[in-house]
């Protein structure tokens, strides 16, 4: 195992650890940046909704893996900054301009939908977002003169002060500049205070509050830059599907996101590229699988919906900590190869709070 040996103060708030990190990051970041040539259209496409989703899931794991306030009506913020996008783009707004209107927007959104959270939590929360869900749907369908309503509208092509991206690969540069933005604002923001008080709040409110720790401030803080990180996803999104509607931020589109997030790892941000991952390229491996199968369970219309839940719950029951928690037991095993013990990674026996006191 590695074991680092810190010789030096900035050593702890450092991003990068030691030399593995900057090798096998400054890697990951060549390929990123050459996938445009290395990678044909249809599959550069797919990793920019990789990226897009990236963003997105940020915001959903900042607010559920790291503030413990879970949310099902999550595609409401994501419908908010992709009609705001939508809107100003036809406008003449440029991108960056209107990013920001579609970030700020979706925050003032979140601030409003924070409230509930700082009476009830839990399943409670769970329901309110979710009414709050429906409630957004309802009005991006209703509001015919500013959304167009169920007939939809178009988004125009993305134009930043004169300059197009007119092609997927303009396209994936500026998804790609936003996202390494959000991840770096993200990675700063759980090492401050803040997020550190994010932290508290979802391991013991009780504890957080007798700390001096502000639960409503805080809450309502990372309703916000969660929505924010929405919103901000929400645009990149309109402009690359370039036509919206309001069913495509139905509760299903929560519920992808939450899938997104649950099973990439809660408390990881290497969880949220991994759930996005597996979210892009999951119907992708049904497609496939359709033709290997008898036509009575491959042409079933609902066998995505049962796989999707087969997942889940395999991934509830056999690996809580998700598909970054698995890499993290297969690194140890690695490197303790061949001094490893039988039951290193048995869960322990989980007791009662109650029980935490006898």
């Amino acid at each position: 195992m590695r074991f680092i040996f810190k010789t030096d103060y900035d050593q702890d708030i450092r991003l990068a650890k030691h030399g593995g990190h900057v090798f096998w990051y400054g890697l990951l970041v060549l390929f990123l940046v050459g996938a445009p040539w290395l990678l044909d259209e249809y599959w550069l496409a797919q990793l920019t909704f990789v990226l897009i989703y990236g963003v997105i899931g940020l915001g959903l794991m900042l607010l559920a893996g790291f503030t413990g306030l879970f949310s099902i009506g999550h595609a409401a913020f994501l419908g908010v900054g992709a009609y705001t996008e939508a809107v100003l783009a036809h406008h003449g707004w440029p991108f960056p301009l209107s990013l920001a209107m579609s970030a700020l927007l979706a925050a003032a959104v979140g601030a409003v939908v924070g409230l509930p959270a700082l009476r009830v939590k839990g399943i409670y929360l769970g329901i309110a977002t979710l009414s709050f869900g429906f409630i957004v749907e309802e009005v991006l369908a209703r509001w015919e003169s500013l959304t167009g309503g169920n007939a939809g509208k178009h988004v125009p092509t993305l134009n930043a002060f004169g300059w197009e991206a007119s092609d997927e690969t303009r396209f994936y540069m500026v998804c790609l500049v936003v996202t390494t933005l959000s991840t770096l604002a993200v990675l700063n923001l759980l090492r401050s205070p803040t997020g550190r008080a994010f932290v508290a709040i979802r391991d013991s409110e009780i504890s957080a509050q007798s700390m001096g720790i502000h639960l409503a401030h805080y809450k309502t803080l990372s309703f916000m830059i969660s929505a924010a990180l929405a919103g901000m996803g929400g645009a990149l999104y309109a402009h690359k599907l370039q036509f919206i509607s309001p069913d495509q931020f139905n509760i299903l589109q929560s519920i992808d996101l939450l899938l997104m997030v649950v099973i990439g790892g809660l408390g990881s941000i290497h969880g949220v590229f991994l759930g996005a991952i597996f979210l892009i390229t999951m119907p992708q491996l049904i497609s496939l699988g359709k033709d290997h199968l008898p036509d009575v369970i491959g042409q079933a219309p609902g066998l995505q919906a049962v796989v999707y839940g087969v997942v889940l719950i395999a991934f509830v029951l056999l690996e809580p900590m998700g598909l970054y928690g698995r890499w993290l037991k297969i690194r140890t095993w690695l490197q303790l190869f061949p001094f490893y013990r039988r039951g290193m990674f048995k869960r322990q026996k989980s007791f009662q709070k109650s029980d935490r006191l006898k």
